[in-house]
């Protein structure tokens, strides 16, 4: 655990930051545009009758459904079946659940690091780019993010309450593969990790209780699909399916299709320097995926001081915090850079609530210990990247390059010469400015469309 003075009490901060989140997501959405058409459509179609409300029919007529579980459709149904078929109505669910989001990140990062980390932690999320260009949008990942972090939520309290909580937490990922299948369960290893780490008594024990967890896994994932499979009467067509079989969507289209090089990813236009180029969706897959032209604006902000925070943990990997936001963070970020099949940056939403975690408790810890020394080279390592992020296209916001150059230096030469609180508040400056920028960006656009992207010409010409 991470250990601080408690703060003064602040309870106007922690509203304000939702508020902040709430605009951000919900400013002229819906103004005329209805997100993503396949899924707006299947929306609609799933107000006609029961049963497309409960398979996620893509058309009125119940012959075939969405490529996937309709949980993060429902939401949306229910809304639009209360308010009308309207672009705002269809959007409202997923503002609640950006907000939700940022709200329960703030509440699980305080169960570990304290309040000032994770009201920190509250704020790098709400301001994540593709995190505010998802949250616009209709498609599942955002309902996912809610669901991650609450298996975080739950994880972290049962560390401290029991399995009851870590039940809940394999609940929690259940309900995100429903939502949008095997990417829920990546960061099942860090939760494992986690618990086994955080709580004490016979490892015997400690491995029947992951077992328990793991059956109300299966359960909570799967009742769905063989719900769908065992329905005795008629049904659409499952989407994305080689044989009609949501099993076989599980482990096909949406399953290793995501990940071998079989799954054709096809091609996007980007911008670059105000010009569009052909590149393939997220581009070619590697280490360097997250800081390509397409992704690395998205959500590798602070990706760098990640890295180095969790290079430089030793012993602190010990801790269950660090073990659920820093194996939440990795085990992501490799799986997301090394997919060869169908993948688009804008999952890259699905890593920010850990990036969020970590670069908040990386600053504490690198402020209380290494405040002269590495706190600076970190500042200066990430606001260098924002500087190349930013210059990649001079016509996007290009001035907010030289704003990063010249708080960064300042901020620097303050961390170095009088190490005070105020100079590490200043430090945030360089290090959140072009995200906020492109966030506020990205909120003055009226529809995500079906690939969202926040940045130049909302990066994405398709």
């Amino acid at each position: 655990m991470i250990t601080a003075a408690p703060p003064k009490t602040r309870p106007w901060v922690l509203p304000l930051v939702c508020l902040g989140a709430a605009v951000l997501y919900a400013w002229k959405i819906g103004a005329g545009q209805f997100g993503n058409t396949y899924y707006s459509a299947a929306v609609r179609s799933m107000t006609e009758s029961f049963p497309n409300f409960l398979f996620g029919s893509f058309d009125p007529y119940g012959v075939v459904t969405v490529d996937k579980p309709p949980f993060a459709l429902w939401p949306q149904a229910l809304s639009v079946l209360v308010f009308g078929y309207h672009g705002w109505a269809l959007l409202l669910p997923q503002v609640l659940e950006g907000v939700a989001a940022v709200f329960l990140l703030h509440r699980t990062v305080r169960l570990w690091a304290g309040e000032n980390v994770a009201l920190l932690a509250a704020a790098i999320l709400a301001l994540t780019p593709v995190t505010v260009i998802i949250n616009r949008d209709n498609n599942p990942d955002t309902l996912l993010v809610l669901f991650l972090v609450a298996a975080a939520y739950a994880l972290t309290r049962g560390l401290r309450d029991g399995r009851k909580w870590l039940w809940w937490c394999a609940f929690f990922v259940g309900c995100g593969f429903l939502t949008k299948m095997l990417q829920a369960w990546i960061i099942v290893p860090a939760l494992v990790a986690a618990y086994l780490a955080g709580t004490t008594g016979p490892l015997k024990r400690r491995l029947l209780d992951v077992l328990g967890a793991g059956l109300v896994l299966v359960v909570s994932s799967f009742w769905w699909i063989a719900l769908y499979d065992w329905w005795p009467g008629t049904k659409p067509y499952m989407g994305g399916s080689e044989n009609g079989s949501a099993w076989n969507l599980v482990f096909g289209y949406n399953g290793f299709g995501r990940l071998s090089a079989t799954g054709e990813s096809g091609g996007m236009m980007i911008m670059r320097n105000g010009q569009q180029t052909m590149s393939s969706f997220g581009g070619d897959p590697g280490p360097g995926r997250m800081f390509n032209d397409v992704v690395g604006g998205q959500i590798s902000w602070l990706l760098p001081l990640c890295l180095v925070v969790l290079a430089v943990l030793g012993r602190r990997w010990r801790d269950a915090g660090w073990l659920l936001w820093g194996g939440w963070l990795l085990v992501t970020t490799v799986v997301f850079s090394f997919a060869g099949g169908i993948w688009h940056p804008y999952y890259t939403t699905a890593l920010a609530p850990a990036v969020a975690a970590v670069a908040a408790a990386g600053l504490a810890l690198l402020w209380r210990q290494h405040r002269r020394t590495l706190l600076p080279l970190v500042v200066a390592l990430t606001a260098a990247w924002a500087f190349v992020l930013t210059a990649r296209d001079t016509t996007f916001y290009g001035w907010t390059r030289w704003a990063v150059l010249g708080t960064g230096i300042a901020a620097i030469a303050w961390l170095v010469v009088a190490p005070e609180r105020r100079a590490l508040v200043a430090a945030l400056v360089p290090l959140l400015l072009t995200p906020a920028v492109w966030s506020y960006a990205a909120a003055q656009s009226t529809s995500a469309g079906t690939l969202p992207a926040a940045g130049p010409a909302d990066v994405l010409c398709a």
